[in-house]
């Protein structure tokens, strides 16, 4: 069935103006004038969206699919998460990761999980590995697992700086880094070396070392939950501001107590200090564990992460006017689709996906079409996972 969508106002993410858009096989197949599209002898749902913006649809680069956590013990594993859960925060594409826990999760898991939401009707990739060294992978090598899994696109969730990693060595994590570029060029892929930045007080030295004593670009490396502490990201804004990009974890309300900066005043602090916007991106880090630990590294708390502060971060950063719309486009969305080589996502433009959100006057979700399939529509969710009630 043809899908045309009339009479919204389109972000590419650069704003359009009030524009048709033809739905056909998953793509867009038209962007046009109002009045512009004409189709007969052929079923077509029309979708008016008169008075509300249409934008691309939201991708998470950091997303445990088949849950995290277990810091804690067995008990707190965290459960792994639901096609709804995706689509109803706006996320039309995500990438999957393992994280503290190589042990009782797996890479096999991870990729069959990553091939059931596909199913369903989102796009997934995933990174090979996980906090620790060796990286558990697919096929025994971080550059096989690149170069011949079609959904794997780096390696990561890798733990420096944090209590809970490996402690690799400097020449470890470069080493890594050379076999995510040989991956990445071998099979046509961004080849990201995706490292979780903890609270220790190397921060980010690994990465500019790297950078200084190797030939490895520095995009090949990309840092996340930099907002994690003041320090650190004042760290990842001189790493952005010598030409790498940087990953927010979005959090509106960060625990008592917790040095962690907000999705607001992590990405207002950048643009402060002449972070190119082009450089920041953001995830969710849904489904994985936060936990917090004393000073001692005993475990005090811990609680789940959602997508639903991606959601809430982008509404928060357009309303408060920390960003216009466009520009909290180009972090949620189109840096990431560019960065990670992310094919067909990321703009609205004839040819690409139709990943599709289409928002109300309070930037409330009203519509989400993933691949040109409408999982929400007019606010109710339409298509569930397999075995959600």
């Amino acid at each position: 069935m043809l899908i045309l969508i009339s009479g919204g106002e389109v972000f590419s993410p650069d704003y359009l103006g009030k524009k048709e858009i033809l739905i056909a096989g998953g793509k867009i197949v038209a962007i046009e004038e109002m009045g512009k599209i004409k189709i007969t002898g052929l079923e077509i749902k029309e979708i008016n969206a008169e008075g509300k913006k249409i934008i691309p649809g939201f991708i998470d680069p950091h997303v445990h699919i088949i849950g995290g956590g277990g810091e804690g013990g067995p008990a707190t594993r965290a459960p792994e998460i639901t096609l709804s859960q995706i689509v109803m925060n706006g996320v039309t594409t995500v990438v999957g990761c393992l994280g503290t826990d190589g042990i009782t999760r797996h890479m096999e898991s991870l990729l069959a999980k990553a091939y059931a939401l596909e199913e369903e009707g989102i796009t997934t990739f995933i990174y090979t590995g996980s906090y620790q060294l060796p990286v558990k992978t697919i096929t025994g090598s971080v550059c096989s697992d690149i170069t011949l899994i079609e959904k794997v696109i780096g390696a990561g969730e890798i733990a420096v700086s944090d209590h809970r990693s490996s402690q690799p060595t400097f020449e470890q994590i470069v080493k890594l880094a050379a076999e995510c570029r040989v991956g990445g060029m071998l099979g046509g892929k961004a080849g990201v070396l995706h490292l979780h930045i903890g609270d220790g007080e190397r921060r980010l030295d690994f990465l500019f070392r790297l950078v200084k004593e190797t030939e490895i670009p520095i995009t090949q490396v990309f840092p996340t939950h930099v907002n994690r502490n003041p320090s650190l990201l004042e760290h990842a804004i001189q790493f952005a501001k010598k030409g790498g990009y940087i990953n927010i974890t979005a959090e509106e309300s960060p625990p008592k107590g917790s040095s962690m900066l907000s999705t607001k005043e992590a990405i207002k602090y950048c643009l402060e200090n002449d972070v190119p916007i082009d450089r920041i991106t953001i995830s969710s880090d849904s489904n994985g564990s936060l936990p917090r630990f004393d000073e001692k590294g005993n475990l005090i708390g811990l609680t789940i992460a959602t997508q639903e502060t991606l959601r809430k971060g982008f509404q928060t950063l357009v309303k408060e006017g920390v960003l216009d719309l466009s520009q909290a486009i180009k972090i949620f969305s189109t840096n990431l689709a560019n960065y990670l080589k992310l094919k067909g996502k990321g703009e609205i433009k004839v040819g690409n996906d139709a990943d599709i959100l289409i928002l109300d006057k309070n930037l409330e979700i009203t519509d989400v079409f993933a691949k040109g399939k409408r999982m929400i529509g007019e606010g109710k969710l339409l298509v569930k996972g397999t075995f959600e009630e």
